[in-house]
């Protein structure tokens, strides 16, 4: 059978054999439907793999970001902690300014050191403010922020200092901006004198 007999025995189907014409319809939209599933097969690979790429990009822009927040968290609190520090010892130094000036004690920095660990629950250096005006002795803590741990600490350091001089403060005052709710009930039992804005 010749190529051109072939070919109008096809096309004489086509138009008469609705059968035969949808079954070669189909096997052509099969076969083109068969190879655009495999154009996107390969797309959705890809796209799976930029995702997968993505992902991992994510992760390690979120791990830098945190890096990078503790970091300036830290910078943070450590510009907070020196800024307390300079305050502390600014308002200590107007604190004794104004004690001795106009109201006639002497104030010294005492510092000894602790063996037994009284103050800190361990052998250090222990510091605490001393104002004296005829033979009255008050004991000064000067803080950026109390708990209720400073305020035993400090009677802790009022203690040491009668054990190590002899001597028993006749007034504990504690000089804050900020104290804990807890620290103020402390320092109530203890007999601490709070002076505070809150």
């Amino acid at each position: 059978m010749e190529l051109e007999e072939l070919k109008s025995r096809m096309f004489k189907l086509l138009r008469e054999d609705e059968e035969f014409r949808y079954a070669v319809a189909g096997l052509i939209g099969l076969d083109e439907i068969l190879k655009r599933l495999d154009r996107h097969e390969a797309e959705l690979v890809k796209l799976r793999q930029d995702v997968v790429e993505l992902r991992r990009e994510m992760v390690e822009l979120r791990e830098d970001m945190v890096k990078g927040f503790e970091l300036v968290n830290r910078h943070i609190s450590a510009l907070g902690t020196r800024w307390g520090l300079m305050a502390e010892e600014a308002f200590r130094e107007g604190l004794r300014g104004v004690l001795e000036k106009e109201m006639g004690f002497k104030v010294e920095r005492w510092r000894t050191y602790d063996e037994s660990g009284k103050v800190f629950g361990y052998p250090s250096e222990v510091e605490v403010d001393v104002a004296v005006k005829d033979e009255k002795l008050i004991l000064i803590e000067v803080s950026s922020h109390m708990k209720a741990s400073d305020i035993y600490q400090f009677k802790s350091k009022a203690d040491l200092y009668e054990e190590k001089t002899g001597r028993k403060p006749d007034r504990l005052i504690a000089v804050t901006p900020y104290i804990d709710e807890k620290a103020i009930e402390a320092s109530k039992r203890l007999g601490i004198e709070v002076y505070t804005k809150v």
